[in-house]
């Protein structure tokens, strides 16, 4: 009798899980309710009484009935009838916005690239780790090498090796070996392609016999071999956006690769054969013109395109199904996601996502669950969060007129370190912004230390004599980059009055990103 009851209760507890086919986009909060049952109980797998469906809050009050009138076995009999609650349900991330997640063991890893970091979720989507480094400025894609490790694409097209279990240190970065690559690892292989999330408007032509999918070694090198050979487009100038897209490897070596601008899926054999071509019938008459430049609209290059698949995910063992993440119509701004059987290259079944950036993942049943990108990522596991690190290495950097300042003389302060140069247009362009902050808050709690990485001292002069910041300029001598690893500039770092770090800021990011800095400094400044 224990086992029925065990099996009913069972049937009862699945009229709130959604199959694949049936799910509908719905509020974070309803999500977590149906999709992730109890994950935001007192830390043992179940929900609190006000969260659950209301015939579980019933069945826990008549429990607590019977547990005063039962004795000796019976309260035993009752606590193995309540001990057969199904556990919640186990996800894998399968994509975060529009990138791509990674299993490693039992964490799914995936890049955020708004805040420049990696966020690791466990089973039940919470988050439990979090890794930020200089060497991450806007990571969009991530795939396993290894065991701990990631490979992880920035948008510029670079990779980084990240090693997971080593405290999130970078082991190793790879230069493109295009203008921008996206990378990704299976099977023993390592695969390039070209970025569909960095595509110049135009490109210098390539040969014919270029390859599509670049093979590399655990270095990052390209080994001179490739699958296949580019499309070329009736304009050369357009082959990069021809060919850029999204890929995928499976255990098995086997590459999966879907073009940024064609109704197309293709499965290559380990020995690069195509295995087989999936279309979705977006276009009518089943196939779409290549990209072609528009007329020109003053000094505006234009381009006529079709954005049409967006990423690659394979999904856990066994099934190892594969996710395609597109668009539902010519520009990406509805999106949808295609589960193919990745044997044949049949399209399972489609969910639509609509226009909101979303979380995907898949259920130990092969259910697709969907989630609001900014809820998940806000959600914790409980943990306290991470410690903050401090700002290393500290630095004794001269100022324009020759004296010394140190980083220690900002300690008691909130301090905005801010490396720049002359020549760099989005620098000159934050200036204003940073000066607007300076003079906002009392000196007391808040200061700025400016470093310019020029080479050339004069034109770091001629730059600060004609902007005039009214906020503390030092001089790195152009050996700033060598030093705090930074990808590009302007690059800042906000500190703590301790030093430490509170957020990295990659690039400019104009007037909402200074109202968003402005709100974090004047919160920093109110802390006890």
């Amino acid at each position: 009798m224990r086992q029925s009851g065990c099996a009913a209760r069972d049937t009862r507890e699945r009229r709130h899980h959604v199959p694949a086919g049936e799910l509908q986009a719905r509020r974070s909060a309803e999500l977590e309710a149906h999709a992730v049952h109890g994950e935001q109980g007192q830390g043992d797998g179940h929900a609190s009484p006000g969260q659950r469906p209301a015939h579980d809050r019933d069945q826990d009050g008549l429990g607590r009935v019977l547990m005063r009138r039962a004795t000796g076995g019976g309260a035993a009999l009752l606590l193995a009838l309540f001990a057969c609650r199904p556990p919640a349900p186990r996800f894998t991330l399968l994509f975060l916005g529009r990138s791509p997640a990674a299993s490693l063991g039992d964490l799914s890893w995936a890049p955020d690239p708004e805040h420049g970091r990696l966020v690791a979720f466990d089973r039940q989507l919470r988050v439990t780790r979090r890794i930020s480094n200089p060497r991450l400025a806007t990571p969009m894609a991530v795939t396993p090498l290894g065991t701990t490790a990631l490979l992880v694409t920035e948008r510029t097209g670079e990779a980084v090796v990240v090693d997971t279990a080593g405290g999130g240190r970078v082991v190793r970065e790879w230069e493109s070996p295009d203008v921008a690559s996206l990378y990704a690892a299976g099977g023993g292989r390592v695969v390039a392609t070209r970025s569909p999330y960095y595509v110049p408007q135009i490109s210098a032509p390539e040969p014919d016999t270029a390859p599509l999918i670049r093979m590399l070694d655990t270095l990052g090198r390209p080994t001179g071999r490739g699958l296949a050979t580019i499309r070329r487009p009736a304009t050369p100038l357009l082959d990069f956006v021809v060919n850029a897209g999204a890929v995928a490897v499976g255990p098995d070596g086997a590459v999966y690769y879907a073009p940024l601008v064609r109704d197309e899926i293709r499965k290559y054999t380990p020995g690069g054969q195509v295995a087989w071509t999936t279309k979705r019938g977006l276009f009518r008459g089943g196939s779409e013109p290549d990209p072609e430049f528009l007329p020109a609209k003053g000094t505006e290059l234009r381009l006529k395109k079709a954005l049409v698949n967006v990423a690659l995910a394979l999904g856990p063992a066994p099934a190892g199904q594969l996710y395609a993440l597109g668009s539902d119509d010519s520009a990406a701004t509805r999106l949808r996601v295609d589960v193919l059987d990745p044997a044949t290259g049949a399209i399972l079944t489609t969910r639509h996502l609509g226009p909101r950036e979303t979380a995907v993942a898949v259920d130990a049943s092969g259910a697709l669950a969907v989630f609001d990108t900014d809820s998940l990522i806000a959600r914790s596991d409980g943990a306290a969060p991470a410690a903050r690190e401090p700002f290393a290495p500290v630095f004794a950097l001269p100022d324009p007129a020759g004296d010394t300042v140190t980083l220690a003389g900002f300690r008691g302060k909130v301090t905005l370190v801010n490396f720049w140069a002359s020549w760099c247009d989005p620098c000159r362009e934050e200036f204003p912004h940073m000066a607007e902050l300076y003079r906002e808050f009392d000196r007391k709690d808040f200061d700025i230390a400016a470093v310019s990485d020029d080479v050339d001292s004069r034109s770091m002069q001629a730059f600060v004599r004609r902007y005039r910041p009214p906020f503390p300029i030092l001089v790195g001598g152009g050996r700033m980059k060598q030093i705090y690893h930074y990808r590009g500039l302007p690059y800042s770092v906000l500190l703590d009055r301790r030093g430490r770090v509170i957020e990295r800021i990659f690039g400019f990011g104009g007037a909402d990103e200074f109202r968003k800095l402005r709100e974090t400094i004047a919160n920093e400044v109110r802390a006890p």
